[in-house]
């Protein structure tokens, strides 16, 4: 038995791919899965593909390891457990309420904490994350903002010709009456 410290290759390769995760998402949210089925995992990463997040579980010490050479030592408290990590690289909103929402109905996952850009949250923040409309909703409330003077303009701009057409309908009829 040797006493070599250093990592093996196939270590290194994953520290290098968490690394690599952790530097390109937008956030990170860390989750205790103790207890779920591969049914119900699959479950899960179902909607939080369809929102840009993608969930895996690595040993916690390659995770801890590759945190910190992140720059994401807040990170490091939650990696205790069965842990997984979810990198969102779309709409972190999203990923945030299928998260809230799986562990709504499933009461084994649970969310531990992660970090949004380089602001730490803790769970009640993911929580709070997952309460915001969607992307696609402010976007459409955006949209409906513009578009309700507009459309109030047009009404006005057709009003006044049918005024007028009516006004002078009335006319003629007082006239043709007279």
């Amino acid at each position: 038995m040797t006493t070599d410290s250093t990592p093996r290759p196939d270590k290194v390769a994953i520290v290098e791919e968490i690394t690599g995760k952790l530097n390109e998402s937008v956030a990170v949210f860390v989750s205790e899965y103790r207890g779920m089925s591969v049914g119900a995992l699959a479950d899960l990463r179902s909607p939080l593909r369809e929102a840009g997040a993608e969930h895996k579980v690595y040993k916690n010490t390659l995770a801890r390891l590759a945190a910190t050479n992140a720059g994401y030592d807040s990170l490091v408290e939650h990696l205790l457990g069965p842990t997984a990590l979810t990198f969102v690289t779309g709409d972190s909103v999203a990923a945030a309420k299928a998260l809230v929402d799986t562990a709504k109905t499933n009461p084994n996952l649970v969310i531990k904490g992660g970090v949004l850009g380089d602001s730490v949250m803790t769970a009640a923040d993911i929580k709070s994350l997952a309460s915001l409309p969607s992307r696609e909703e402010l976007l459409a409330r955006l949209a409906g903002a513009f578009q309700a003077p507009l459309v109030k303009t047009a009404g006005l701009l057709q009003a006044l010709p049918r005024n007028f057409a009516y006004g002078l309908s009335s006319l003629i009829e007082s006239k043709e009456a007279a």
